[in-house]
């Protein structure tokens, strides 16, 4: 593989790590809005967890179906939550591919000019 074309996969492999970039920072800009935060920072995460974990105690709720029912919506905020720290940490690995990726294709490329 040449030069070039290896600077062009760079470069290919580049615009993917910017785009996992943009995702983390729209999440993070998403995430400080105040109406995200109360509906589901303090609604979903922590309210409507409590709420579920609560009500599993209580006798109207104890057959097998509701205790799976809340089961279930418990497992899909935490899956939830995960799901947002991965989009951080995937992007802040990202970040730091993209820096390092930047310095190699700037070395192939005075690599390449001499």
């Amino acid at each position: 593989m040449t030069i070039e074309q290896q600077i062009e996969q760079l470069e290919i492999s580049m615009d993917s790590a910017k785009k996992i970039i943009s995702d983390m920072d729209s999440l993070l800009r998403l995430s400080s809005n105040k109406d995200f935060i109360q509906i589901i920072d303090e609604g979903y995460f922590v309210k409507e967890a409590s709420r579920l974990v609560l009500s599993k105690a209580m006798p109207d709720m104890s057959d097998d179906a509701k205790q799976k029912e809340i089961d279930n919506a418990i497992v899909a905020i935490g899956y939830l939550r995960k799901h947002f720290s991965g989009i951080v940490a995937m992007g802040r690995m990202a970040e730091k591919s993209l820096k390092d990726s930047e310095v190699t294709r700037d070395e192939m490329m005075q690599e390449a000019a001499q």
